[in-house]
């Protein structure tokens, strides 16, 4: 009797594992379908819009009948389903965009879409205003983290298509606002960012050096400025808004800063230095590089013209503006980018909304006040002032790098908008700059005011 009680027992406690079995791979089949689908090669796709309903992809009808150049200038951002890019937003999201539901199957009346952050016409207004000249602009709301321009030039048409993708531009297929670039004078930012950390705002003010239009550092290496007579005596306001070089290899070997400090902060702010593992920024799955240099002695021109952003320092044009955010913002934290404002599955629901987020502490709130005080004095007197940028009370940081072993240099203009109604922050970078051509500030007017 007792024996075959156990084998009751035994033969209900097995029945009760198959079906807590079966719960569990219907449930995962519910949920993780679509991805499979995704993968299988044989999937119907759904749409990505605009904030304002924009089409930006669309896996149901393709391009046809859209006027021309509508793609032009997100398609290496969006993405398609080619296989051609896997760091844009269509590739790192096709689950999301999948017609299909396991109750269902394969619906080609779906209604699987993605509604994204992006203004499509301030991003193609950017787009033109570049002319003819490559680049990259990204812009976003600093107090939601809602990315709303990223251009990257030049770009993929996906209405084209790839017949001739041997000849396509060297970067079309790259949204390079996410890849490291030389940061030339914009660096300038971070180490003033680290001189406030050790120095403190007081003593940082206090300091005054003067340019002659070279310096012979400590090991005997001329660092030399972009003005070759000189700017004479300056504080730190004026040498930021001249962005001179003497001035601050002379803040760095002179005014009582350890390198051990510089790297601590610049740590802390996401550089892998001197040879630390680099990480990324996830932006709803696209993966954006951070930034990287290398600093081995402070006396040394390499390490000095690091921290004034040549040398080996590279920083992605997403986070040049995302410590804008931290720095508008006046707390040291910056506000996470996010693309996706929300998605909605195969039987139009809204599944997914966005959130805003933050980082963790990067440099300290006096750090953040000391330096958008700097950036904004500098847009006040030398952008708004002079009529370069007309309308808006911004701070500002100009940067020129040398790039392709010193033949080329790119310009670039970080910075934000001081106004809690218009928050932006912004990184522009135009490639292959000479004189007369189109410049940061202009580029960044147009976007603004398309924006606005």
């Amino acid at each position: 009797m007792k024996s075959i009680l156990r084998g009751r027992r035994l033969v209900t406690l097995m029945l009760l594992l198959f079906l807590a079995g079966m719960v569990v791979l219907v449930v995962r089949i519910q949920l993780e379908a679509s991805f499979y689908i995704s993968q299988s090669g044989k999937p119907c796709y759904g749409m990505v819009y605009d904030r304002e309903g924009d089409v930006l992809f669309d896996g149901i009808n393709g391009y046809s009948g859209y006027e021309s150049g509508h793609f032009a200038d997100i398609g290496s951002l969006i993405g398609d389903t080619s296989g051609q890019m896997t760091n844009t937003l269509v590739a790192r999201n096709l689950e999301l965009l999948t017609n299909y539901s396991f109750t269902t199957g394969m619906r080609r009346d779906g209604k699987s879409a993605i509604t994204t952050t992006l203004d499509h016409a301030a991003n193609q207004a950017t787009y033109k205003a570049f002319g003819k000249k490559d680049g990259i602009a990204i812009a976003y709301n600093y107090k939601t983290g809602e990315m709303l321009v990223n251009v990257s030039k030049p770009c993929v048409d996906v209405a084209k298509g790839y017949g001739d993708i041997a000849n396509f531009p060297e970067g079309s297929l790259l949204c390079k606002a996410f890849y490291g670039t030389v940061p030339g004078s914009t660096q300038k930012v971070s180490t003033v960012i680290a001189a406030t950390e050790i120095l403190g705002a007081e003593q940082l003010e206090s300091l005054s050096y003067s340019c002659s239009g070279s310096y012979l550092n400590d090991s005997h290496q001329s660092i030399n400025c972009h003005k070759s007579s000189g700017h004479g005596q300056q504080d730190i306001i004026q040498a930021f808004a001249n962005s001179c070089n003497p001035f601050f290899a002379q803040l760095l070997e002179r005014s009582g800063m350890p390198l051990d400090r510089i790297i601590s902060v610049y740590r802390g702010m996401g550089y892998a230095v001197n040879g630390d593992q680099k990480g990324t920024i996830s932006i709803d799955g696209i993966l954006s590089e951070t930034a990287s240099t290398t600093l081995k002695d402070i006396h040394d021109f390499d390490t000095q013209w690091g921290c004034m952003g040549q040398g080996e320092t590279l920083v992605s044009p997403c986070q040049l503006m995302m410590w804008q955010s931290a720095v508008a913002n006046g707390t040291g934290v910056s506000t996470k980018p996010h693309l996706i404002a929300s998605v909605t599955n195969v039987s139009g629901k809204v599944t997914q909304t966005a959130v805003t987020e933050y980082t963790e502490q990067l440099f300290s709130s006096a750090a953040a006040q000391e330096v958008r005080k700097i950036m904004l004095d500098n847009g006040k007197n030398h952008y708004v002032a002079s009529g370069k940028i007309r309308g808006y009370d911004i701070g500002v940081k100009s940067g020129t790098a040398q790039v392709n072993g010193g033949k080329e240099e790119n310009s670039l203009l970080v910075g934000f908008v001081d106004d809690p109604a218009f928050p932006i922050a912004f990184c522009v970078v135009i490639e292959k700059r000479v004189g007369g051509e189109v410049t940061t500030h202009q580029i960044v007017q147009q976007m603004l005011d398309a924006l606005k």
